[in-house]
């Protein structure tokens, strides 16, 4: 159990802006930062970042929320673990117990999977660092590899001994439930049909050197494992299968250890192995991750696109490599992002070559060996094409067609130009052919609205245009003051029913002075207001209870919303978000200027309550016509009731400078 002190340090310290910013890269807009949303696919920013407020929100997905929102949200952190891993970012002292059996056993699923991967983690390093036989084999392989001391420990890197149930015997001894080994992948369970119960488990990466494969924020998702023998039978490179938490398409080795390096050099280097990374991390390129072995998906693509809009792709000289680049080339164009190729001297490959030459040489031959993707391309299938029309031909149409994935217009005109000149091919043939792919990706598109339309055209008739929920808008606004200017001090100008000398009811103004939340509590007891909306009711009363025992400076809505479970936080943070989706589209440059708030706090608090007064009087009149409607006995009380509203409805729309019909 983390104590209440310790998670309060935890919140003071952490900066929002900060952890975001080793996921997302982040620009600053205003007194806001803005980036691509992490949770959805999107070229354009709608994910804002309040270091003000402390809060989040993510206009694409609609989620929202505070530096632990995020983590839980974006890493599946439960609420414990999001605390422990900010605990540790900003060096905060954390009291943890060793779990228990029965508290193993109480863990939820996910969380379970992850402990048993980070078990395995620190299982295999020890083996590796203390075991003779680890020491003797998978540790001397790693230091024939080039790899130090440092760089070993910091990878995480271990070895499974050749046993056929080393690592789960251990794990069972340690408590670990066999599920979660087997649901990990861990372990190989074979099922006994004559004796379910003599079911036999074995290690899956029994004999192999091991690289664990972490997730953005740190955490052990599977592993890589190469075997060290020369068996045939067996895949020189074995990965942890799919899982709850370990999906290789989304996952790129090494970009916990990059994402910093990533952001501040404004590029990412790809390539192919674990190894590869390793090498180039201990010769000092730390902006490097790879694939994993598997072919370059979306998902990881976008992992890089949080961080940085260029990637240079890295490959040795081998003719089936270059082929499996220029694929994922294509892909990461679509994405809209920029591409530099770079191969290395034959018989050459990334681990290699960072190996065997120093930093600077290192950082030089990238430098002048990175083509554009463009370049790299024309020069490799015309090589390929020689002297042959045909091939030639199928070259250009080649190319033109990764020109045609670039989202930007611009971007794909400069790219023909160049194409032109290196296949010395006119320009008009190039956007001819260029325009030829748009026609048929259009008429595409075309097709599959078409069918799409028919399915709507079932159901358009049964479409409800929904009103707007005007109580459930103010609502959210009261809410939504009390948050921003609870505890500020204001002058406002009260309205007192009184009746002038010809006998008429008018509206009396009187000045007072109070904070904010004292105003708007007091208004709705008097008029006997309640939220009708639950979770608001809810939000509006903790408000009250925290404001009316705070100090001036004691109210903050971090340290609020610490005490909020995860849906109201959510909730919370949409609110105070929901004006700041108007920077997304930079206004100011189109001459047009949002309102700011806080420009009248006093006159804001008067007119939403006003509005919800009048809003509230005119259902009640709605209510009581409806009333006499079924009534036939004597109405008279009830049109008087009815005449009064309508007089002060009347009163109230004219102090909001309303005309009514």
């Amino acid at each position: 159990m983390i104590s209440k002190t310790t998670i309060d340090q935890v919140y003071e310290t952490a900066r929002l802006e900060e952890v975001i910013g080793d996921f997302v890269q982040l620009k600053k807009s205003g007194s806001n930062f803005k980036g691509l949303s992490p949770f959805s696919d999107e070229r354009t920013p709608s994910f804002m970042v309040s270091p003000v407020k402390q809060i989040w929100k993510d206009f694409s997905s609609g989620k929202g929320g505070n530096v632990i929102a995020f983590l839980m949200e974006h890493e599946h952190f439960t609420y414990p673990e999001a605390i422990k891993y900010l605990a540790k970012k900003y060096n905060i002292e954390i009291e943890e117990t060793e779990r228990s059996n029965e508290e193993k056993e109480q863990a939820n699923e996910r969380e379970s999977m992850y402990l048993v991967s980070e078990f395995a983690q620190q299982h295999f390093s020890e083996i590796l660092w203390k075991n003779e036989l680890g020491k003797a084999i998978g540790l001397s392989y790693f230091k024939e590899r080039g790899f130090t001391d440092e760089t070993i420990k910091k990878f995480g890197l271990g070895y499974c001994l050749d046993q056929w149930d080393g690592f789960t015997s251990a794990a069972l001894d340690k408590g670990y439930l066999l599920k979660y080994l087997e649901q990990t992948g861990l372990t190989i369970v074979k099922e006994d049909a004559t004796n379910p119960n003599n079911s036999r488990k074995f290690d899956r990466f029994k004999g192999r050197v091991m690289f664990p494969i972490h997730s953005m924020s740190g955490r052990v998702l599977g592993f890589g494992g190469r075997i060290l023998t020369n068996d045939k039978k067996a895949a020189k490179y074995l990965n942890s299968p799919e899982s709850d938490i370990y999906h290789k398409s989304k996952v790129l080795y090494g970009i916990f250890y990059a994402k910093q390096s990533i952001a501040k050099e404004d590029n990412c280097f790809l390539v192919e192995g674990y190894t590869d990374v390793i090498q180039f991390y201990q010769r000092g390129v730390q902006n490097v991750v790879s694939s994993s072995g598997t072919a370059l998906t979306p998902e990881q693509i976008r992992l890089i696109n949080r961080l940085t809009k260029n990637i240079t792709v890295l490959f040795d000289g081998d003719a089936a490599g270059l082929r499996a680049s220029l694929r994922g080339i294509d892909l990461i164009l679509e994405q809209g992002m920029n591409v530099k190729v770079c191969s290395f001297p034959e018989g050459e490959d990334p681990d290699s070559f960072a190996k065997n030459n120093d930093y600077e040489d290192v950082v030089l031959y990238l430098q002048e060996h990175a083509k554009d993707f463009i370049q790299f391309k024309a020069n490799l299938l015309a090589q390929e094409a020689a002297n042959d029309p045909i091939k030639r031909a199928d070259t250009v149409r080649d190319i033109v067609n990764s020109i045609s994935k670039i989202p930007d217009a611009i971007k794909r005109e400069i790219y023909i130009q160049e194409c032109a000149q290196i296949m010395n091919v006119s320009e008009g043939v190039l956007f001819s052919t260029l325009a030829q792919i748009g026609k048929k990706e259009v008429a595409d598109a075309a097709k599959r609205a078409k069918q799409e339309q028919k399915a709507f055209d079932v159901v358009k008739n049964d479409v409800v245009h929904e009103k707007v929920d005007v109580q459930y808008v103010l609502e959210r606004k009261i809410i939504e003051i009390l948050l921003l200017y609870g505890m500020e001090q204001q002058q406002f100008e009260d309205l007192v029913l009184k009746e002038n000398d010809n006998g008429d009811l008018v509206l009396e103004p009187e000045s007072i002075k109070a904070k904010v939340f004292e105003k708007i509590y007091l208004d709705l007891q008097e008029d006997e207001i309640e939220l009708a909306n639950e979770k608001f009711r809810d939000i509006y009363y903790k408000l009250i209870e925290r404001l009316n025992g705070a100090d001036t400076d004691t109210f903050s809505i971090n340290s609020f919303m610490t005490d909020l479970d995860q849906e109201t936080v959510t909730e919370v943070s949409s609110i105070l978000m929901e004006d700041e989706k108007y920077v997304l589209h930079n206004w100011e440059s189109k001459d047009i200027y949002p309102k700011e708030k806080g420009s009248n706090v006093a006159q804001l608090v008067g007119e939403t309550i006003l509005t919800l007064r009048c809003f509230l009087i005119k259902r009640r009149i709605e209510n009581l016509q409806k009333n006499t409607e079924e009534k036939s006995d004597d109405n008279s009380e009830t049109l008087e009731e009815i005449m009064n509203y309508l007089q002060l409805n009347a009163l109230l729309n004219k102090k909001l400078n309303r005309v009514l019909s």
